[in-house]
C-alpha cells in the first residue's frame, strides 16, 4: 500500500463502519425506551452493556475518521493566541484518573506567560489524553507532576509540559529524546490523536530515551514509558 493510499483506505472503513454502528445504537436505546412490556433485570442490564459498548465503538470511529484526515492535511485548525500554561493547567484539574489509588496529578512551574498559536478546542482533549494515559498506568501511591516552562533559544522559543512523577522531572527535561508510546490499551485512538493535534501545532511529544535504547540513557523502561515531554514553538510575540 503506498503512503498516499492509506488516508483514503482510512477513510473509506470510516464511511463503512459508521453506518452500521449508529443503527445498532439505534435499535438498542429502542430496546431500552420503545417497548410495549419492560425488559426484565438481567435484559436491562445486558441492553445497557450492548449499547455502551456501541457507543464506544461508535467514539473510536469519529477517532480514527480525524487521524485519517490529520494524515491526509484535510483537517481545520484555529491559529488564535492562546496561553498554553493556564489551558494545562485547568485540563489536569478536571483528571482524577487514578484517584483511587492515591495517585496525584499536581501543576507546578510558570503559571503564565506562554502564547501559542493554536486550536484550543482540539489541545485540551489532547492534554487530557495524555495525562490520563500516564495515570492509569500508576499502580501505587504517587504524585504525577505537570511542570511548565519556558525554553529560550537563540534559534527558537517553546513552550515546554513534562508530565512525570516527582522525582524524575528534571531528569526527564535533561534526557536522551525517545520515542513516545502511544499504542497503549484502554486508550482507544487518543494518544495518536493527540500526538497528531501537537505535531500541527508545529510542536512535539516524546519520552526519554530509556536503557535500552543506544546510546543507553539513565531511565529505565517503565519509568520513560510513564513519562511525556510536549514542546510547542511559541508566537512570535513571545520569542
Amino acid at each position: 500500500m503506498t503512503e498516499e493510499s492509506y488516508p483514503r483506505l482510512i477513510a473509506l472503513a470510516v464511511h463503512e463502519l459508521r453506518t452500521p454502528a449508529s443503527v445498532v445504537g439505534g435499535y438498542l436505546r429502542m430496546l431500552q425506551r420503545d417497548t410495549d412490556e419492560p425488559l426484565g433485570e438481567r435484559q436491562r442490564r445486558m441492553v445497557e452493556e450492548a449499547e455502551k459498548s456501541c457507543a464506544r465503538l461508535v467514539s473510536l470511529i469519529a477517532a480514527l475518521s480525524e487521524v485519517a484526515k490529520f494524515d491526509e492535511g484535510s483537517i481545520s485548525m484555529s491559529t488564535t493566541e492562546t496561553d498554553l500554561f493556564p489551558l494545562v493547567a485547568e485540563v489536569a484539574d478536571g483528571v482524577h484518573e487514578a484517584a483511587d489509588r492515591d495517585v496525584r496529578l499536581e501543576v507546578h512551574g510558570d503559571t503564565s506567560g506562554a502564547i501559542i498559536k493554536g486550536d484550543e478546542q482540539r489541545l485540551r482533549p489532547a492534554f487530557a489524553a495524555l495525562f490520563q494515559a500516564i495515570l492509569r498506568e500508576k499502580v501505587g501511591p504517587c504524585t504525577v507532576v505537570v511542570d511548565r516552562r519556558k525554553e529560550l533559544n537563540r534559534d527558537s522559543n517553546s513552550a515546554v509540559i513534562i508530565v512525570a512523577e516527582a522525582d524524575a522531572v528534571q531528569a526527564a527535561y535533561k534526557a536522551p529524546v525517545g520515542r513516545f508510546d502511544e499504542k497503549r490499551g484502554g486508550v482507544g485512538l487518543s494518544l495518536a490523536l493527540a500526538r497528531r493535534v501537537i505535531e500541527a501545532h508545529r510542536g512535539r511529544l516524546w519520552s526519554p530515551a530509556d536503557r535500552e535504547s543506544s546510546p543507553p540513557s539513565s531511565f529505565d523502561p517503565r519509568a520513560a514509558r510513564g513519562t511525556a515531554l510536549v514542546a510547542i514553538p511559541l508566537s512570535g510575540a513571545e520569542r
